[in-house]
């Protein structure tokens, strides 16, 4: 495809704003013409209407001054006869001997009052022609008891040729009027277009930037798209940020367990003794766990930070199913740890939230990963699920461990913040609690940490009710 082509398929807003005036416009000048047409016709028979009751009124004084007999003076049968054309037709009636002049034969006026000499005007046929016919009534001057009708007719040839005439002259000149507009708007259409100008500019100019491109001289038809445009760069920002943040928070958190796995490789290589290199390949599986537990804990923090719950696809959650079923996935992982995990909650009463299941999956899973992690061996942490007076629904997870102190409660949702390990738990990422606080924040939850009864640590979560249609 040449680029003469490649331009004529892209669209253009000055080709289309130039034919959404062009088509309505050739619209309007068809409609005009067959208005000025018709206008025209109008005017043409009342001209030739008048003028042809002037004849038969012409006809009828001269022919009521004459005596006549069977048969037309000569110079009225000229004047009546004369028509260069063909056009015209004329016919003398009288009421006692028929016909007494004529060049065709005139169906008279049906229904036809003649008052004086006024003229009736008619329309009728002959021979296959149409024509326009005007008559009048007088009384025979060589016998009053006779009664004399003169008509005149004339075919709509006439009268048609001048309407084609003034129309052609109306159009040539709406013609040009068009052209001069087409002009016009073709002109204005391609200076008006001239303000986007700015805007390419500023565009052009970027190299890297992302900040808005809105300004004082964006037209308001544009503000639409600029704002879109904007809110697109809001957007990319976001992403971009989330991105650079991901890859310090990898940099930082992978730093120590790689530097120690580089450790223990040289002590193994150091020390070929059968019980060096086994303490060094524990120390090197422990490691590798940790850098894939944090490396996973980070992509979880980027997912529930990537986009707000409105632009993915939620569902109607039931939770009274759903918590059961992540709490038993973590039972056996519980046993190993020494930890009595159990749950409490509505048996068969469904209780709904509207959110996406993977991210409340994830949600749950870090909150009880917490209490077994830092609870300790020996300790129990019990899952609670229930109904709120509003319909929205609470999840409390609650452990018997150590606890944080007080004062500390307010940044355990702060990434890589680990407060005091009371049984030496070192193995913790500091962003479980965070991943869970952007997963409620989504959801448009509230997470509130408080600390339990027995010095454990609580974490609850409250949905808010499933909103309702209409």
């Amino acid at each position: 495809m040449s680029l003469q082509q490649a331009r004529l398929r892209r669209p253009s807003l000055r080709r289309r704003l130039l034919v959404f005036l062009l088509i309505p416009m050739a619209i309007l000048l068809l409609i005009d013409s067959v208005l000025t047409y018709g206008v025209a016709l109008t005017y043409a028979n009342r001209v030739h209407d008048r003028d042809l009751s002037d004849d038969a009124r012409t006809l009828a004084k001269m022919l009521g001054n004459e005596r006549l007999g069977d048969v037309l003076t000569p110079q009225a049968r000229f004047l009546l006869e004369y028509d260069p054309d063909g056009r015209s037709y004329f016919a003398v009636y009288s009421s006692r001997r028929g016909l007494l002049a004529g060049n065709g034969e005139l169906p008279q006026a049906a229904g036809a009052s003649f008052a004086g000499a006024t003229s009736t005007l008619y329309d009728t046929r002959l021979d296959r022609h149409r024509l326009r016919a005007a008559a009048v009534r007088i009384i025979a001057p060589q016998d009053p008891g006779d009664t004399l009708t003169i008509t005149v007719a004339e075919t709509l040839r006439d009268r048609h040729e001048q309407a084609r005439e003034i129309l052609l002259l109306a159009t040539g000149m709406q013609a040009l009027l068009l052209l001069a507009v087409l002009s016009l708007v073709w002109f204005g259409v391609s200076h008006g277009l001239r303000v986007l100008d700015p805007l390419a500019a500023r565009l052009a100019a970027r190299s890297h930037e992302l900040t808005p491109i809105g300004g004082a001289d964006v037209p308001q038809e544009i503000l639409p798209l600029t704002r879109t445009i904007d809110a697109l760069f809001a957007r990319l920002r976001s992403m971009l940020a989330l991105h650079d943040r991901f890859i310090a928070d990898a940099a930082h958190q992978l730093r120590t367990p790689l530097a120690g796995l580089s450790l223990q490789v040289d002590r193994a290589l150091a020390d070929p003794r059968p019980e060096t290199v086994t303490d060094s390949l524990l120390h090197i599986r422990r490691l590798t766990l940790r850098a894939a537990r944090t490396s996973s804990q980070l992509l979880a923090l980027t997912r529930a930070q990537a986009s707000p719950l409105e632009t993915v696809d939620r569902s109607l959650l039931d939770l009274a199913q759903l918590v059961p079923e992540a709490v038993s996935m973590r039972v056996h992982e519980a046993l190993a740890a020494g930890v009595d995990l159990g749950y409490q909650g509505p048996a068969k009463q469904p209780l709904c939230i509207l959110g996406d299941a993977s991210c409340v999956y994830d949600l749950l899973d870090n909150l009880i990963d917490n209490s077994v992690r830092y609870a300790g061996r020996g300790s129990t942490v019990t899952v609670n699920l229930q109904a709120r007076e509003d319909g929205g629904a609470n999840l409390s997870v609650e452990d018997n461990g150590p606890g944080v102190p007080p004062e500390l409660l307010p940044r355990l949702s702060e990434r890589f913040f680990r407060g005091p390990s009371g049984n030496g738990n070192e193995e913790g990422s500091g962003l479980g609690l965070a991943i869970v606080q952007r997963i409620a924040e989504r959801h448009h939850a509230e997470v509130i940490y408080q600390l339990a009864e027995d010095h454990g640590l609580c974490v609850e979560v409250h949905f808010p009710p499933v909103p309702t249609s209409g």
